[in-house]
């Protein structure tokens, strides 16, 4: 164990800086309130709001690109994936393929936008007797030039489907991993989509949530010298990783080919971890759009002009689904997923 195991730490804002093969995560936190027959917050609650791109934080919450309900309305994507990991509250999901579905509360949805598609994400408040507060990681996985053209494709990982591992230490202090992907101790997490970078076990892509109770000590195994290893710590007091105490509300870029022995202070600690192999390709970014050259870029803002990857086959650019049914997903083929 080397004492400069921590490469960096830097403030957590919203957006959140990642590394290759992760191209960024954006964490949302809002405390919306009860809400209305349109599945939003009452229209009182709009006023002195920049509607249509709204993110400043005012009473506690956001309407983001949402208009009457906060999320955004149709946008396109192509070259990657996104992996939305809700811990609380719901995302009401559309897109081009005529696909559907709400889920939260645990659960994660992961899409590969391949070859492109349009999708909605809306955040329906779907109480009206009570708050509807959301807490969720949405991560954008890169995907390698040979899969850029997949079929977009979507799965969800249900929240009582997902392995959570407990452990213990020597002290008798608990701690917890929730298995996004990737493994621990041999415990491996639900298949990702299957043209993903994290589909294949030498590309050492873990997502993990780590909870550690009060004055626990949590070790994250070594894995390799050329992984990109970052923990963000957004729930907390204190953390020490080998002689640095850090306080919440930081990421912490650490060496991937080291054991990292992680000790909570007196409050319980919740942690986010990202790693894996970088994809060794060029990385163009422009918008929604993830290629490999500018030229690509091009491409794909031609192709969605004059295909829509598939069109808008919603009356609304901004589609809610009826509260008959919590959480469901119905995909391309018909086929529907129903959970209680």
């Amino acid at each position: 164990m080397t004492k400069n195991q921590i490469l960096k730490i830097e403030k957590l804002d919203f957006m959140w800086g990642t590394e290759n093969p992760f191209l960024f995560c954006a964490h949302h936190k809002d405390a919306y309130p009860k809400g209305n027959d349109e599945l939003g917050p009452p229209n009182s609650d709009l006023l002195g709001r920049n509607i249509g791109n709204d993110f400043q934080i005012k009473d506690g919450w956001r309407m983001y690109h949402g208009k009457k309900i906060p999320g955004f309305p149709n946008h396109p994507h192509r070259g990657f994936e996104t992996v939305t990991i809700v811990l609380e509250g719901f995302v009401d999901h559309s897109d081009s393929h005529g696909a559907s579905g709400r889920y939260g509360d645990g659960d994660v949805q992961w899409m590969t936008a391949g070859s492109g598609l349009q999708h909605a994400e809306m955040f329906p408040l779907i109480y009206k007797d009570k708050d509807n507060p959301l807490h969720l990681f949405q991560v954008w996985l890169n995907l390698p030039k040979k899969d850029k053209f997949t079929d977009p494709h979507y799965k969800m990982f249900w929240a009582e489907d997902i392995p959570v591992i407990e452990e213990v230490d020597s002290n008798g202090r608990e701690s917890s991993v929730r298995l996004i992907a990737g493994k621990y101790n041999e415990i491996k997490a639900l298949e990702p989509a299957p043209a993903s970078w994290a589909s294949d076990e030498d590309n050492n892509v873990n997502i993990w949530i780590i909870k550690m109770k009060p004055d626990a000590i949590f070790e994250i195994p070594a894995s390799s010298s050329t992984i990109t290893r970052n923990l963000y710590y957004y729930d907390g007091e204190t953390i020490k990783i080998h002689d640095t105490e850090i306080n919440s509300s930081n990421r912490i870029k650490l060496l991937g080919n080291e054991r990292i022995v992680i000790r909570n202070g007196d409050r319980e600690s919740h942690l986010f971890l990202l790693e894996g192999e970088p994809i060794d390709e060029p990385v163009v970014t422009y918008g929604p759009f993830v290629m490999n050259t500018m030229e690509e870029i091009k491409e794909a803002y031609e192709d969605y002009k004059e295909t829509g990857f598939g069109g808008w086959p919603w009356d609304r650019s901004d589609p809610v689904h009826s509260n008959e049914e919590i959480r469901f997903a119905k995909y391309s083929d018909g086929t529907i997923e129903r959970r209680l």
